[in-house]
């Protein structure tokens, strides 16, 4: 529809449906937001065009703290922020986005070769898409789009996964008659990341992202990894999501990241393999006293979190889809305490005294004890931690942490039911 019809049936109520199942508790507010981005498309992209509205989602990991990189399993979701689109087919073969508060994008597809000059940019994600989706068969087009994102930057929940989704998705859709799956969206997402925007990611982020929902995934084989789905009902469940920004500066933490997967996979190197998913656990605990002549003790206990937490985090999944939410929260907390104990990404030897994720997980048991749940969030060292938070609890449980974080500190979420999406009613059947 033309983008007067669109801003007229937002602000008629045709979406709030939609809306309430995508956001949950942050429906409101988004008539708005949809009808100021389709104006600020207007502005630029001029009146009447026919347009169409798409979503992506942020993500929260749940499960798996740092296995993907080794080929292991992850419980993962989408959640209720996003980045979103309006977008307008064109016939010049460019594509334009001008996202809020960003210089536009512009980029020929008759070029879709690696751009060194843009790497690390937002083109070279938007590029590395379009070139994946042409390369593996499907039509490609221009068109133009204004976008706007509430996905929090540096939380963990992974706004650049979102963006590449979001591109894949509106290709998908606007050309490809939606012809890719979630899971194909993803890989795009990540060939781009890793090729063109010159990231070597793994596939954690855009899975989540696209797929949406709970999701449990197998990186046994990351060309062709097993997701799974997994269905529970996050609002029916009595608690909240909060993800608790401790204030920590990730600036010089490249190196601590690095280190992670570089000693998991030296303890692999002692049995002839690369990843410690090709490693039997029972043979690296036979030959502990081998492994430390040739690894560092660091290396070792990083060891003993990927094996425990790789199988912790199927069995996360299979708590969800028995509605065991109790069974689910203590093996949150399990995972947590590994990954603090073993992985050591709570914090940087680098930068001792400075220990906001420690603090924020100590206050969170203090506060919740035995009826919530609480652990690192995504990569550590600094940043935020992840909270399951009792809905009766959680006004308390807020002013508590901001009081120690500072106002707005602990944002309040929920799982969203889908990826990468075109709004339209067709979601609700």
């Amino acid at each position: 529809m033309n983008t007067q019809l669109l801003r007229e049936e937002l602000f008629s109520g045709k979406f709030d449906r939609v809306f309430q199942y995508l956001y949950s508790e942050k429906s409101p507010g988004q008539r708005a937001r949809y009808a100021a981005a389709a104006e600020a498309f207007e502005k630029l992209f001029g009146q009447g065009r026919e347009a169409e509205l798409f979503s992506a989602p942020g993500r929260t990991e749940i499960g798996g703290n740092h296995t993907d990189h080794q080929h292991g399993c992850v419980l993962a979701a989408g959640v209720n922020l996003d980045v979103i689109a309006v977008a307008s087919k064109n016939s010049e073969q460019v594509i334009r986005i001008q996202s809020e508060g960003f210089p536009m994008d512009t980029i020929d597809l008759g070029d879709l070769s690696v751009q060194a000059a843009e790497k690390n940019q937002a083109a070279a994600l938007i590029r590395g898409v379009a070139a994946r989706m042409k390369q593996l068969g499907y039509p490609v087009g221009g068109f133009d789009a204004y976008t706007t994102s509430n996905v929090l930057k540096g939380s963990g929940l992974s706004s650049s996964a979102a963006f590449e989704v979001l591109v894949g998705t509106i290709l998908n859709h606007l050309y490809a008659k939606a012809k890719s799956d979630p899971v194909e969206i993803a890989q795009i997402g990540q060939y781009a990341e890793n090729v063109y925007f010159g990231k070597p990611c793994g596939l954690m982020d855009q899975t989540a992202s696209s797929v949406g929902g709970f999701v449990a995934i197998d990186f046994c084989d990351p060309a062709h990894p097993v997701v799974e789905k997994v269905g529970f009902d996050f609002a029916a469940s009595g608690y909240k999501l909060c993800i608790v920004d401790t204030g920590g500066d990730h600036a010089d933490l490249t190196a601590d990241y690095a280190a992670m997967p570089a000693e998991m996979k030296s303890v692999a190197a002692v049995f002839g393999k690369e990843i410690l998913r090709d490693v039997l656990p029972e043979e690296f605990y036979k030959n502990l006293a081998k492994v430390r002549v040739q690894c560092t003790d660091r290396a070792i206990l990083r060891a003993f979190h990927f094996f425990a937490d790789n199988e912790r985090a199927p069995k996360e999944a299979e708590a969800l889809r028995r509605g065991d939410f109790a069974e689910f929260k203590r093996l949150i907390i399990e995972s947590g305490r590994s990954s603090f104990m073993y992985l050591q990404n709570c914090s940087t030897f680098r930068s001792a005294k400075e220990q906001g994720i420690p603090l924020a997980l100590a206050l969170s048991e203090h506060i919740l004890k035995d009826r919530g749940a609480w652990r690192v969030h995504g990569g550590g060292l600094a940043g935020t931690i992840q909270c399951f938070v009792p809905s009766d609890m959680l006004e308390n449980y807020q002013h508590r942490i901001e009081s120690v974080f500072g106002p707005g500190s602990c944002h309040v979420l929920s799982i969203r039911p889908a990826g990468g999406v075109k709004v339209s009613e067709e979601l609700l059947k």
